[in-house]
Formats: C-alpha cells, sequence, structure tokens
C-alpha cells in the first residue's frame, strides 16, 4: 500500500519535463504564451457548447434561478481554480491534476486522475464535436443547403426517435400530428434519418461525418504547433464575445420582466439539475494548466488567467441566463439552440440575427474543441514521462515541438466516436470526471503545509484557518436545505427502507456526507485552510447530483484504469524502476 502512494518531488518532476527518462532531451515545447494568450484559452474552453446549448436545458429546469447555479458554480469553481492556481505556480508543467496529485497524493491517486483526465478530455471533445455539427448542419440550412440527416447525427438518437415516432404511427396517429402529442422536432428528424438511410445488410447507415471533420481539422491545427493554435484561438474569442455583447445588449430591449416571475419554479432541485450541463462548460480553466510548458511566465501568468477566465466567463453566463429567461417563458427554453430561439419568431422576431448566433456558435465550439484537444495529449505526455504510459506518447515532433503521437491518437480516440455517440450520453460523465478532478486538487492542496516559506514570484492561497468557519458555514447550509426543502431529510432517510432500486441513488450522497464529517474533523485536529476545504466540500456535493448511471459509468471507467495500472503503469513508471535499480 505504501508504494502506491509514493510521491515525486517537484524537483523531479521539473527535471523529467526537461528530458526524457533515457537522458535524451524531449526537444523543449517552444514558450510563447502570454496571460492575455491563456485567458482566451480560458475563455475559448468555458464559452461554448454551455452558452449555446445546455444553458437552455439548465433554464427550463431551473426557470430564471438557474443564475443562482452559475454564481454557486463559479464560486466552487473558484475554490478548484485557487488550488489550481497554487499548484500550477508551484509545478509550472504540462499534465494539470495529474501531475499535481503525484506530487501531493502520490503515484496511485495521480493514476486514478490521469486515466480520469483522459475520460474527461475525451468524452468532452466528443459532446463538443456532436454540438458543433448540430450549429453547423443548422447554419447551412440557413442558407438553403440541407445536409442529409442520416450523415449529421449519430445512430443512438436516430433509433430512439424512430422508435418513439413509429410507436404513435402503430396507434394511428399521422406523422404531421407527432408534435403535437408530445414529441419534438428532433425527434421527427431522427424517425426520417432512419427511415431514409442508406441500408447495407438491412443495417442503416448513419453517422455524423461533420463531427469527425472538425476533429480532424482541430487535430490538424494542434499538431502543427501552439503557435498556430494561439493565433486561431485569438481571433475566434475576440469574435465570439462580441456577439456575445451583441446578444446581451439587444436582448436586454425585448426582456419582459413577468417572464421573471416565478424566479424558482422547480425549486433548489430544478436549479440543480443543471448542474451537469453547467460544470461542463466550467472545464476550461483545467485545460489552461495543460500548456504550462509553452508559457513564457507560467509562475505568474497561469494563476491570472484561471481566475480571469472564470470572472469574465460567470458573468456573461449569468446575463446570457438572465436575458434568454427574460425574453421567453422558461418552459420554451427546452430546445438544443436556446439564444437562436429566442430571437426566432417565438421570441423577438429579430430573425437576421440567428444567422450571425449560429455562426458564432460555430466559431465558438471550433475554439472549445481546440483548446481540448490541445490538453489531452499533454496529459498523456506527462504520463508517459513518469513511465506509466509507453515511451511513445512523449514523444515530440522535431519540427512542431508537439506532442505528435498523441495528438494523433486524439484525434482518433476523439473522431470515431463523435460518429456514432448521442450528446445526451456523453456531457454528464465529462462533467463528473471535471469534478473529480477538482475535488483531488482540492485534496491535494490540503496536503500542502500552507505555513511553508513563500517563494518570489509564486502565487500562494492566503491562509484562513477553516477551525470554526467551516462548521459554521455547515450548520448554515443545512438550515438553509431544512428551510428551503422541509421534507428533503426526511425523504433521504424514509428512502432506506424502500428497497435498493430506491436508495441506490443516495449512495454518492452517503459517501459524500462520510467524507464531510472526515473533513469536519481534520479543520479541528489540522488547522485545515479554509480555500481547499470549501473547494473540496463544494465538487464533492456536486457530484452527488450527476446520478447514480453516471456513477457506475465512472466506476467501470476507473476500474478498467486499474486494470491497465497493474498490468503496466505500476511496474514501468520511473519511481518504480528507480526503487528496484
Amino acid at each position: 500500500m505504501k508504494n502506491l502512494l509514493r510521491t515525486k518531488s517537484i524537483a523531479d518532476i521539473v527535471r523529467d519535463s526537461e528530458s526524457h527518462p533515457d537522458g535524451h532531451s524531449a526537444g523543449g515545447m517552444k514558450r510563447t504564451l502570454t496571460v492575455v494568450d491563456l485567458t482566451a484559452f480560458g475563455i475559448a474552453a468555458i464559452i461554448g457548447a454551455g452558452i449555446f446549448s445546455t444553458i437552455g436545458a439548465a433554464a427550463f429546469n431551473g426557470g430564471p434561478g438557474v443564475v443562482f447555479l452559475f454564481i454557486f458554480t463559479a464560486i466552487a469553481c473558484g475554490f478548484s481554480a485557487y488550488c489550481y492556481a497554487e499548484f500550477a505556480s508551484q509545478i509550472p508543467v504540462s499534465g494539470s491534476a495529474y501531475t499535481y496529485a503525484y506530487a501531493s497524493l502520490g503515484e496511485f491517486l495521480a493514476w486514478i486522475i490521469g486515466w480520469d483526465l483522459l475520460m474527461e478530455y475525451a468524452i468532452g471533445n466528443i459532446a463538443v464535436a456532436i454540438s458543433w455539427s448540430d450549429y453547423f448542419t443548422s447554419l447551412l440550412a440557413g442558407y438553403g443547403i440541407h445536409f442529409p440527416l442520416h450523415f449529421s447525427m449519430d445512430y443512438l438518437t436516430a433509433s430512439r426517435g424512430h422508435a418513439a415516432v413509429l410507436e404513435l404511427l402503430n396507434q394511428g396517429v399521422a406523422l404531421t400530428d407527432v408534435v403535437a402529442k408530445g414529441l419534438s422536432a428532433s425527434q421527427v428528424e431522427a424517425y426520417q434519418a432512419f427511415e431514409h438511410a442508406p441500408r447495407i445488410l438491412g443495417i442503416p447507415m448513419i453517422a455524423d461525418l461533420p463531427a469527425l471533420a472538425v476533429t480532424v481539422l482541430v487535430t490538424w491545427v494542434v499538431y502543427i504547433g501552439i503557435q498556430e493554435s494561439k493565433r486561431v484561438s485569438n481571433l475566434m474569442v475576440l469574435l465570439k464575445l462580441m456577439v456575445l455583447v451583441l446578444v446581451i445588449g439587444l436582448g436586454a430591449l425585448y426582456v419582459k420582466p413577468e417572464n421573471w416571475h416565478p424566479f424558482m419554479p422547480n425549486g433548489v432541485g430544478g436549479v440543480l439539475k443543471g448542474v451537469s450541463g453547467v460544470f461542463f462548460a466550467y472545464i476550461g480553466f483545467d485545460a489552461i494548466s495543460t500548456t504550462a510548458e509553452e508559457c513564457k511566465n507560467p509562475q505568474r501568468d497561469l494563476p491570472r488567467a484561471m481566475i480571469y477566465s472564470l470572472v469574465i466567463c460567470t458573468v456573461l453566463y449569468i446575463l446570457v441566463a438572465l436575458v434568454l429567461t427574460g425574453m421567453v417563458p422558461y418552459t420554451k427554453l427546452g430546445v438544443g439552440d436556446p439564444l437562436a430561439f429566442v430571437f426566432g419568431p417565438e421570441g423577438a422576431g429579430v430573425n437576421w440575427i440567428s444567422g450571425v448566433i449560429a455562426l458564432s456558435a460555430v466559431v465558438a465550439l471550433f475554439t472549445v474543441l481546440l483548446v481540448f484537444q490541445l490538453g489531452q495529449p499533454r496529459i498523456w505526455m506527462a504520463m508517459s514521462r513518469d513511465g506509466l504510459l509507453p515511451p511513445i506518447f512523449s514523444a515530440m515532433h522535431p519540427k512542431h515541438k508537439t506532442p505528435w503521437f498523441s495528438t494523433i491518437l486524439t484525434g482518433f480516440v476523439v473522431g470515431i466516436p463523435c460518429l456514432f455517440m448521442n450528446l445526451t450520453e456523453v456531457t454528464d460523465l465529462t462533467s463528473i470526471g471535471t469534478l473529480a478532478a477538482f475535488l483531488l486538487v482540492s485534496i491535494g492542496v490540503l496536503k500542502l503545509d500552507p505555513h511553508r516559506p513563500k517563494e518570489p514570484g509564486k502565487f500562494r492561497i492566503p491562509y484562513v484557518n477553516a477551525k470554526w468557519i467551516f462548521p459554521a458555514v455547515t450548520l448554515v447550509t443545512l438550515a438553509i436545505v431544512h428551510w428551503s426543502a422541509p421534507g428533503a431529510i426526511d425523504e433521504f432517510f424514509a428512502s432506506f427502507g424502500q428497497g435498493f432500486e430506491v436508495y441506490k441513488h443516495k449512495i454518492p450522497l452517503v459517501a459524500y456526507l462520510l467524507g464531510m464529517v472526515w473533513l469536519l474533523v481534520g479543520t479541528f485536529r489540522k488547522n485545515l485552510s479554509l480555500v481547499p476545504v470549501l473547494g473540496t466540500a463544494t465538487t464533492g456535493y456536486l457530484m452527488t447530483e450527476l446520478g447514480w448511471v453516471n456513477w457506475v459509468r465512472f466506476g467501470g471507467w476507473l476500474v478498467l484504469g486499474l486494470v491497465v495500472y497493474f498490468f503496466y503503469g505500476y511496474a514501468n513508471s520511473n519511481l518504480g524502476k528507480a526503487k528496484k535499480a
């Protein structure tokens, strides 16, 4: 067990980032990124599918009160961002939460979080590619170019839509009337795609080709270098910020305050239903940390860029949410393109802006995919340097100075599944992976000595003793829960007498409550620092909101990771080899 928790010193991490384990030069990545570039990368990753797509579903469930979800999520992310910032300043190398966990929590937990990050980035990229495809085909349709339905959606969506429509057709309902019977227009499109798709041996050929195409294009941009990626990102970020300012300013003229009443129609539970989509959007500052070896001054600029991008994007999310829910009733926002919808016939009727929004969404999602595709190869590279993955994963291109093999492999890992996967299926899984990374980074900071001497030029979280503040915050939170949902606590205990099918959904919450007890005891015994304590508490709670199915899927992925670690990583890690020597 002790060997599993072996840690790697910061000095060794920095040394290994400068050379391969065999002593040969790693080729050196180009240090070209400034704080402006890094902030732009953060905005590029955060302002994407969340603001152009999933914000609609979040508002549909939570009503105008969804702004509280953005505020709460931003606060939770802010605690984690401070923890990321301290680690990024102390360990200015690629690897993100994986590297930080290696230095603080040990090799085994570092592998867990590294394996988790691989899933997080891959699944996140797939979701963004699918969303980009939806907006791209809608943009083409606006110009009279209709992309074949069967080549612009995944098989799962098509088959489900086909089954739903077919059920009504078998009941004698005409195809033109199925929407009036409760089905959506997208389900009708899915039915048509399934019916008209070409078939081979009777199997309909359905695949999302635009999603594959954009993945190939982004992978090529990332492959040829960080300088090119930076230029593309900065230009596109400027464009989408201009569009969002236009949307907020123009939309404010059409806001009807009566649409904000009731503000929280479905209570706290309705607001929190959108947590997966919102946290999916906030992965951006995690992605920034993977570019540490390409920053001119990572100790100074990485922490600043993380905070800047988080603050800017949170303000934009809140303003957009208020405008959307003010322009139309929240009950109409359960659509895939909410920004375009509120300016359409059922909203303001400003039809010309729909094309602008569609174009900006295509641009915005491209930049998200770009930053995510930058991040994943650098995680693989860091794990390979430590011997946990084969050396080919950290091979550097002699000309472009990028991890060429990992970048190409990322293109395949994202491009092939996005042909067939469903957006709904992947978003929640990405969110639980993101939260797990945030959680372990916060716990990792708790392992650091907050009273150690401060090094000049490096960011440090201000120390505030959590001994009395955190228990007080906990009690206030419980009182608010009891006041806003009087029966929630009784319902929680009652669920344990209703069989496994009912109480299994409470298992993540039970685990969280046990963790909270451990955290409360720790604040008294060790005088823990307040910010990482709050980061641990908030991200841990948000994980409990993601549902039993996502936990099962997440657990399955981690089990697969353990198999890889014990069959390859444990024996081949640099620390393991050093001990044998």
